[in-house]
């Protein structure tokens, strides 16, 4: 018999091969019943997590999930190794905190990757402050971030602030 976190990561697989390959997917439920009809045994809460651990972000009134999950070339994931840890900065910043010396490379793997969520960067001796334009873009830097330091699954004390404006997402939009 398959172990919680079996099924829990193949349940995932799946909502990410929905997400990319079948119709768009406008509400959490009618992912539940998708899931249902593949069987696997699913609740809107799972499908709440499972959606946010994997990256997905809601766009246009539909779930998503960003190209850059996709990617494994990006000029970014060199520089992880340097990374800290993150933090908000703001209403819609983040900083990033570096090994010492090496926030100037982290800014400028960024810049390279051309992320067309942020505004700008600016890198100081040992951080890079990211800018965007609103909370929206904020997020998506954020579970960007997250996803490259393989941190999707984590929940950190101060990631609070940033999740949770995705718990009350569903909610707000009409999710049963």
């Amino acid at each position: 018999m398959p172990s919680d976190r079996e099924v829990r990561d193949r349940r995932r697989q799946a909502i990410r091969e929905i997400l990319l390959h079948d119709e768009p997917v406008r509400h959490q439920h009618d992912l539940v019943n998708r899931l249902r009809e593949r069987g696997f045994a699913a609740t809107q809460s799972n499908v709440s997590r499972d959606l946010r651990d994997i990256g997905a972000v809601r766009h246009d009134g539909q779930y998503m999930i960003p190209s850059w999950t996709q990617s494994e070339d990006s000029p970014f994931r060199k520089v992880v190794p340097f990374i800290r840890k993150m933090n908000q900065a703001g209403p819609h910043n983040l900083l990033i905190v570096t090994d010492p010396g090496a926030g100037a490379a982290v800014a400028q793997a960024i810049e390279d990757d051309q992320w067309p969520d942020l505004v700008g960067t600016v890198s100081g001796h040992s951080s890079v402050l990211l800018l965007t334009d609103n909370f929206f873009f904020q997020k998506l830097v954020y579970q960007r971030i997250r996803y490259y330091l393989g941190m999707e699954n984590v929940v950190l004390e101060e990631d609070k602030e940033l999740d949770e404006g995705e718990e009350g997402d569903g909610e707000a939009e009409g999710e049963e």
